[in-house]
């Protein structure tokens, strides 16, 4: 049994976890705001707390949660929100949260988050600045709050980052968002693209040289890694950099040591993120990246999913590109959106909603606007093609994409509605109106977004869910 202290405004929801957890045999503590919460912490020792983001008054749940982490013997600390966001979760995960998850949260999940927060001890921190957050990084879906998570818990370390991903995906404000919130944010953010550079050239880019060092060189240039002292280097596309260059990246790396062309050598303290497109592992095995330098770089491992796998994001990605603008989209231009598979990933949807920005003068984007290729790849719907899944009117294509995306959460909560409605990022109650709507809660019914499928427990709920 544990001491387990609640920190929510909402008498509601503190009391529904206060039952949960004593349910679950710990002993809960409620509080009910931030003051109250480390006044109790005063008092005698706690095991875990629970705590809500949005509170009122001066201690919100990401200054009650910065206080908490500078206390000396701090409990663990898990967050809870029904408001997630990118700035919000990597800034909680950077000041020291063991999670963040976002409400409702059932009774398994809930039990599973206690009892991790129990079985790992926090190491102490330092007090930290709050931080305003970061521009990138919109999106709500689970891959990208994977992401997220990994960021705040990375951010302040010195370990080396890999993100990997497709061309377009965001790999650049990944590396930027690490910089932005950790401790080297004040000084320089310095971006090489290595594919971008002739072979010939790069070295003298990246380490600088001398004058006189070459025909050519009339002045001393400082290279990348003196220019990012103190700061972060990102190294985008690194799975192009020719080989002669690998070993003297894997020197730097290894020695904290660099040589300008011509000049002496000079220690650094530069924190390195690197960036590709490729397949470095297969690279590796064919000969044409160097294993060591691999698994140098690829101490923390960032995958960044492709678009079309990120269905929930792409129209909270375009009114955040439309934002600028003052435009919004029509019903009928977020369907198009969704419709399309994006194989240039958000720089091509950033593109197209530009440009759609630019050319309509009215207030609205219509569907018409969205100028997307004619022949444009299909997403699988399930039975027939795309063009059969979206035809008729608009209020069908809807519900179409509505019942799928719920037959899918369903599906992938392995048919709990709780983890289902926070999957999606609506509420319980709104979800059982929706199953019962498109008959996804009778025994038998297809979850599988087809017409055939696998059949999911219509009654795994949890019926004492908290939050």
């Amino acid at each position: 049994m544990a001491t387990i202290l609640i920190v929510d405004d909402d008498r509601a929801l503190r009391e529904g976890l206060t039952e949960t957890v004593a349910d679950l045999g710990h002993t809960p503590v409620p509080a009910a705001s931030g003051s109250e919460a480390l006044a109790r912490l005063q008092e005698g020792p706690v095991a875990a707390v629970l705590l809500d983001l949005r509170m009122p008054g001066d201690l919100d749940g990401m200054a009650t949660l910065e206080r908490i982490c500078a206390l000396p013997d701090r409990p663990p600390v898990t967050v809870l929100t029904a408001f997630a966001s990118p700035a919000n979760t990597i800034e909680a995960m950077r000041l020291g949260a063991h999670d963040h998850l976002t409400k409702p949260i059932g009774r398994s999940d809930l039990a599973a988050a206690l009892d991790a927060m129990l079985a790992h001890a926090q190491p102490d921190a330092a007090a930290q600045a709050a931080h305003a957050g970061h521009p990138g990084l919109v999106g709500s879906s689970e891959s990208m709050r994977r992401v997220q998570k990994t960021i705040g818990l990375v951010a302040d370390t010195a370990s080396t980052v890999l993100i990997r991903g497709e061309t377009g995906t965001g790999k650049e404000e990944v590396a930027r968002a690490l910089h932005a919130f950790s401790r080297r944010r004040a000084r320089p953010f310095i971006p090489v693209n290595c594919a971008a550079i002739p072979g010939d050239q790069l070295e003298s880019e990246l380490f600088g040289h001398v004058r006189g060092a070459f025909a050519g060189a009339t002045a001393d240039r400082a290279g990348a890694f003196h220019q990012a002292e103190g700061g972060t280097l990102f190294l985008d596309e690194i799975g192009d950099m020719p080989a002669a260059m690998q070993a003297k990246i894997l020197r730097v790396i290894q020695d904290c040591v660099v040589t300008p062309l011509g000049g002496r050598s000079t220690r650094i303290d530069v924190r390195l993120v690197a960036a590709t497109h490729r397949d470095l592992p297969a690279l590796v095995a064919e000969g044409g990246f160097r294993a060591d330098l691999y698994y140098r770089l690829n101490v923390v491992p960032i995958d960044l999913p492709p678009l079309r796998e990120r269905l929930a994001d792409i129209v909270p990605l375009a009114e955040h590109f439309l934002a600028p603008s003052g435009k919004r989209l029509s019903g009928g231009a977020a369907s198009r959106l969704l419709a399309y598979d994006w194989p240039g990933n958000v720089r091509e949807l950033r593109n197209v909603v530009e440009r759609a920005a630019v050319l309509v003068r009215c207030g609205v984007i219509a569907a018409d606007d969205i100028d997307l290729p004619a022949a444009r790849p299909e997403r699988r719907a399930g039975d027939g093609s795309l063009q059969d899944w979206l035809s008729g009117d608009l209020p069908g294509a809807v519900a179409r994409l509505e019942r799928t995306m719920i037959a899918a959460a369903l599906r992938e909560a392995d048919g709990n509605r709780a983890r289902a409605a926070r999957r999606l990022g609506i509420q319980r109650q709104l979800l059982y109106a929706k199953i019962e709507r498109y008959g996804l809660g009778t025994p038998g019914a297809d979850l599988s977004g087809d017409t055939t499928g696998d059949v999911v427990n219509p009654d795994a709920s949890d019926p004492s869910e908290a939050g």
